[in-house]
């Protein structure tokens, strides 16, 4: 799955809380989205170095990029619902974010791993494999 399809389907599944999700559906939109806001942020550092006209500019760029980050909150969180989905953990570990430091580095450690093969209490497999293992 590349970048294009993976940002598509996670606007696509904007309000999908249930079911599972690939890594990949969760790390290529954060780059996308990352990327967006490192462009937004030298926009607006060069406009506003440019005096009073261009700080106006660079304050309308970072207004609509935050437009932007809001409008992408509910897939951000239906995409980490469905990624810890497919790790076969509940939703609920996402409070564990509420921990300074300690819940970021688990948390990056669970949209890492490698989702459960097979189907799991939560829905298939999404990469399309069986639950019955062949050798």
């Amino acid at each position: 799955m590349g970048m294009s399809e993976a940002v598509a389907l996670y606007f696509k599944n904007y309000f999908k809380f249930h079911g599972r999700s690939r890594r990949a559906e969760y790390w290529w939109p954060a780059l996308a989205l990352m990327l967006i806001q490192i462009a937004a942020n030298l926009i607006a550092a060069t406009f506003s170095a440019l005096g009073d006209i261009g700080s106006l500019i660079g304050g309308l760029v970072m207004i609509l990029f935050w437009l932007f980050s809001l409008a992408t909150i509910i897939p951000g969180l239906a995409v980490s619902f469905r990624r810890l989905h497919d790790t076969e953990r509940t939703a609920w570990w996402l409070l564990i974010a509420f921990i300074p430091l300690i819940g970021a580095i688990v948390l990056l450690i669970f949209m890492a791993l490698e989702g459960t093969k097979g189907s799991n209490k939560y829905g298939q497999d999404p990469k399309g494999f069986s639950s019955i293992e062949t050798f």
